[in-house]
């Protein structure tokens, strides 16, 4: 099996019409489960006129009402801790996890059996695999292991497929560089804004990672990993192949991995999730190479049946034909483009943190940087990009200059604000970075802070 490139032959180069049928006959039965198990899901399949008899194609699926993480949080503010999506005794659960909170105050909390656990290993092996990983390779892990669901299905899915894997809770950066150089480590695992905070670290040590044993670094958790030019730096620094993935806390796992070919995007594993495009605003499918927001639903949980979610995540849906790797599965064209509420508008200007850091990372002099909003003399909006320039300060100068004008040149003219300031003073992320600060006032108010 090592020499297929496929971890699951026959369902990642399956026919189209083949692959819709399996789906839609697991469709039929992820209904008749939640109708059965999940009282709470069967009144909203009821109101819409939904049974498991009447799913007889894809086209089907659109009757499923949409599930929010709105209604997924107001469930469990009322019926707390878990809500009422259950469709398993919380006695049968083996594991909890929640969301790392970068959406809203309240996070999504979930229950895993080992059903579900035997699934999420499975699934970040359709994507280890898919990029190259073999059961010869060691695996450093450098994530924290705590609640947020993060890289722990990784870390069973290389003990499933055979490899060393290095386990790199509770360390600090500069202990996880001289552990990875030190055991010989072929695969990392981290953030994008993680990976290039070791590749820094590793610079401040004298460590010259692009001359060390790692072959692979596995980007998640941040829609960071498909931005060309993030992706780019990571493997100048790194002399490593970096691979996208992303996953949720909702679903358990990764639902998407870039495959050993890099597209230029994420083959969706349609065996195990139909994944819609919709316009957010309208709700109505998006064609091929259209952006619109993810919906997924989930065949794989064995705790929560997850119909129709609305991610929130910006996405472009390409035939899986744009690959040479010979999947059939579709592909997310860039990965997650980022998500609708991250946008924020500016004097009339659209701006999206993936768009700033896009232009951010082309220039490699900026080791760290911040998005900030705020009001400026009480009545005006106003954005910078804060940034850290080791080196010298007339170096900078030219590096800040151009970047500024790339910012403005991208967004339709709007005036960024760029300053520098001193090495190692803005925040560094081990888990999803959170660079935009927004700190404007809402005007007519006794200096209400926006919603961030």
């Amino acid at each position: 099996m090592t020499d297929s490139p496929y971890w699951n032959p026959r369902h990642e180069t399956m026919p189209r019409e083949e692959l819709e049928a399996l789906q839609v006959r697991k469709l039929r039965r992820l209904v008749d489960w939640a109708d059965t198990q999940v009282p709470w899901q069967a009144k909203r399949l009821r109101d819409a006129g939904v049974t498991s008899d009447s799913i007889n194609s894809l086209d089907d699926l659109r009757r499923i009402p949409f599930l929010t993480r709105d209604e997924w949080m107001q469930g469990q503010m009322e019926q707390p801790p878990y809500g009422p999506i259950l469709a398993a005794p919380e006695q049968a659960a083996v594991r909890y996890h929640m969301t790392s909170g970068t959406t809203g105050k309240t996070p999504i909390r979930v229950l895993d059996s080992l059903k579900d656990w035997e699934w999420i290993a499975e699934m970040w092996c359709y994507g280890l695999w898919g990029f190259g990983v073999r059961p010869g390779d060691k695996v450093f892990v450098a994530f924290g292991y705590s609640t947020f669901i993060g890289f722990w299905g990784l870390h069973y899915a290389c003990e499933k497929m055979g490899c060393l894997t290095l386990p790199g809770g509770a360390m600090a950066t500069d202990q996880r560089v001289n552990q990875i150089v030190d055991t010989g480590a072929t695969v990392v695992a981290s953030t994008p804004t993680y990976a290039l905070r070791m590749a820094q670290e590793a610079k401040a040590l004298g460590i010259d990672l692009a001359a060390s044993s790692v072959e692979k670094v596995i980007l998640s958790g941040e829609p960071a990993g498909s931005i060309p030019a993030t992706k780019k730096l990571i493997e100048e620094q790194w002399g490593a192949r970096a691979g996208d993935t992303a996953g949720m806390t909702e679903l358990g796992t990764i639902m998407i991995f870039e495959c050993a070919e890099q597209p230029g995007g994420t083959h969706i594993i349609e065996d195990h999730y139909i994944e819609e495009v919709v316009d957010p605003e309208t709700d109505q499918p998006v064609p091929y190479g259209e952006m619109g927001e993810r919906v997924v639903t989930s065949f794989g949980r064995g705790f929560i049946p997850v119909l129709r979610y609305r991610t929130r995540d910006f996405v472009v849906r390409v035939p899986a034909s744009e690959c040479s790797c010979g999947r059939t599965f579709d592909i997310y064209e860039g990965g997650i483009r980022g998500r609708v509420d991250d946008m924020k508008l500016v004097r009339g200007t659209n701006v999206y943190p993936r768009a700033v850091e896009a232009i951010v990372r082309d220039h490699p002099e900026i080791d760290e940087f911040q998005i900030h909003l705020y009001t400026a003399e009480g009545i005006r909006d106003e954005i910078e990009v804060v940034c850290e320039v080791p080196g010298d300060s007339a170096d900078a100068r030219n590096v800040l200059s151009a970047l500024q004008r790339e910012l403005a040149d991208a967004h339709e003219g709007l005036r960024f604000g760029v300053k520098q300031v001193e090495v190692e003073t803005l925040p560094r992320f081990e888990l999803k970075a959170k660079r935009m600060l927004d700190e404007r006032i809402v005007i007519g108010t006794e200096g209400e802070r926006r919603q961030p």
